[in-house]
């Protein structure tokens, strides 16, 4: 079955960075473009950085463009996201999924939580 293990949260101040990393399971990784999403309490789950299988193309909400950038391991069936220059209302929980997963319809991990304080 289809699991997400996302890691790499924590609390930072702004202007600060992380790195978020997911490790995916139970489905072919190197085929399906990936993306990571996050979510607010009382919001729904946005995506904000996609890439195409084997890493062919990349895009960002308006967000967090010029700041984040997600790139995949297909090695290791990793999908990462480079978080630098944060600012508080970064402050989520990450999630990482397949491009078109919905929430309610596809697997989802239990995410990891970004804190920036400002």
């Amino acid at each position: 079955q289809v699991q997400l293990a996302e890691s790499g949260g924590g609390v930072v101040q702004a202007g600060g960075s992380l790195r978020l990393s997911c490790v995916a399971s139970g489905f072919a990784f190197s085929s399906n473009a990936m993306a990571w999403f996050r979510q607010v309490p009382g919001k729904e789950r946005e995506r904000v950085a996609t890439l195409t299988a084997r890493g062919g193309g990349r895009s960002y909400s308006d967000a967090v463009k010029g700041r984040f950038i997600i790139s995949r391991d297909d090695t290791k069936s990793t999908v990462y996201l480079q978080m630098n220059n944060l600012k508080p209302e970064d402050t989520a929980v990450y999630y990482c999924n397949r491009l078109n997963a919905q929430v309610g319809r596809n697997p989802w991990g239990q995410g990891t939580q970004v804190t920036v304080s400002s």
